[in-house]
């Protein structure tokens, strides 16, 4: 029987399979309620639609039945906000982002990052929230987004255990919740398995510069770059990855807008 209530969004899209993998373990203990974008909403960050009017579609048959799931043609933002704020009757014990098609490592990915976002939002209800990403590599990275979230059984088995995982940290989460004002953001490695270490990391600070490249005159196209590393820290959120080790990084928000 279920003990807790999560609310699970994402920025990949109601259909990706990385967020049916982490719904599907959660079930066993939790009761499970889905508000995520009816497409894609990656590097948005936490934008707000206050332009647009937002569309609500209820969700059956994607889900497990006992699921109650919502997409909106909104952002992650939009959907947290929008279900605490009336969709459900009660608050949940947890809000969950994700899990992500690529890692929410350093700085400035994680300030533009929907995932985290959707965790953030969570956290300004003073509700305990999280925000998972799973690193996939490079020559896999394309066909898995192409077909949102879809694998082969080796990198299927990966993506299993971080789901695992990920259920697992909400329960120990719940009962013992960070600060007020903080969101976990937790990246699984490319080789995730059961016995897959953890570390409690910072932020890498990186440099991107140009996120652009000019395909014709005055026009031009997003193009992602690793960027540059301005600082040596053993214990960053990359650092972690590339050992191979699950990556645990604190963000605390509790001290934007307080009187000093």
């Amino acid at each position: 029987m279920a003990t807790y209530r999560a609310l699970v969004t994402n920025d990949d899209g109601i259909d990706s399979l990385f967020l049916h993998r982490l719904v599907e373990a959660l079930l066993p203990n939790f009761t499970v309620s889905v508000a995520a974008p009816k497409t894609e909403q990656s590097w948005i960050g936490r934008a707000i639609s206050r332009h647009s009017e937002i569309r609500i579609e209820k969700n059956e048959g994607i889900f497990p039945k006992e699921v109650e799931a919502w997409s909106l043609t909104g952002t992650p933002s939009d959907c947290v906000n929008i279900t605490l704020g009336h969709l459900l009757s009660s608050p949940p014990d947890i809000v969950l982002s994700g899990i992500n098609l690529g890692y929410n490592t350093t700085e400035i990915l994680i300030l533009s990052s929907g995932t985290i976002a959707g965790a953030i939002e969570g956290t300004l209800w003073g509700i305990p929230s999280i925000a998972f990403s799973q690193a996939i590599p490079n020559a896999l990275y394309s066909e898995i987004s192409k077909n949102k979230g879809q694998t082969d059984e080796r990198f299927n088995s990966v993506v299993q255990a971080s789901a695992e995982k990920a259920a697992q940290l909400a329960l120990e989460t719940i009962q013992k919740p960070p600060k007020k004002g903080t969101i976990l953001n937790v990246n699984f490695p490319e080789t995730m398995n059961t016995g897959t270490d953890i570390e409690i990391t910072q932020p890498a600070k990186i440099h991107l510069g140009s996120l652009y490249t000019e395909v014709e005159k005055d026009c031009f196209r997003f193009q992602y770059a690793e960027g540059k590393r301005l600082c040596s820290n053993s214990q960053s959120d990359r650092d972690a990855l590339t050992r191979g080790n699950v990556s645990i990084s604190e963000l605390d928000f509790s001290q934007i807008g307080r009187p000093q």
